[in-house]
């Protein structure tokens, strides 16, 4: 296997370490620069930081090597996760709050990184992608209990396959025993302004419970 590059990352602004930290992870093909953008429409009060994925793909990046669209191979997945892990431990120590936005290839290894560690982040938001099923990490029954998740899907995607969609949907709004928000729409690959709007939110209301949970803890 190559040796992976340091992690390129672009900040919406200097980061903030006693803020919780919004990790933007771009789609298939893309950049960081690309979904930086998203920052300026999300709630103030977290750090938000956009990470390069390391694989070079054309004139963007991947996450991780695929046998298909939407199919993590399961050995590039993992190896990825670790890197990215590294990266994540120079910038959040264990007790920061760490929140992952990913759209499409993005998404996947968004829910590649909760399923793989639900006690490690605050919540993950899936945009117009597949969890990676059969990749390496365990989607059982009842794996993110608690968590908080948001998922938002086109019915119009013509990009991930429809069973893959269908069983990300599933899973998340039942059989992993995430709390989770879904948002569907009649719109296709890409995030609406109706996506936005509910993420936002719901990235309100994780922090929000997030400090009370602190603040509990600290009232022991």
């Amino acid at each position: 296997m190559s040796q992976l590059p340091d992690a390129a990352v672009a900040w919406q602004t200097p980061d903030s370490p006693d803020k919780p930290l919004v990790v933007l992870l771009h789609g298939r093909g893309s950049r960081e620069t690309d979904i930086l953008a998203l920052a300026d429409y999300l709630p103030l009060g977290p750090s938000y930081a956009a990470v390069r994925a390391p694989i070079a793909e054309g004139p963007g990046f991947a996450w991780f090597a695929n046998r298909g669209i939407g199919r993590p191979v399961a050995e590039s997945l993992v190896a990825n996760m670790a890197w990215f892990r590294d990266w994540l431990e120079t910038v959040a120590p264990a007790a920061r709050p760490v929140i992952l936005v990913g759209f499409s290839g993005g998404a996947a290894f968004a829910g590649g990184l909760i399923l793989n560690d639900p006690e490690r982040f605050a919540g993950a938001a899936i945009l117009h992608g597949t969890l990676p099923f059969d990749a390496g990490v365990p989607t059982t029954p009842g794996r993110l209990h608690g968590t908080p998740m948001f998922v938002a899907h086109g019915d119009g995607d013509s990009v991930i396959p429809a069973e893959l969609l269908k069983s990300t949907w599933s899973y998340l709004t039942d059989g992993s025993g995430a709390q989770t928000v879904g948002v569907r729409s009649a719109g296709g690959h890409s995030i609406s302004q109706d996506d936005v709007t509910a993420l936002a939110r719901w990235i309100t209301d994780v922090q929000e419970s997030q400090a009370a949970r602190r603040r509990t803890i600290g009232h022991l």
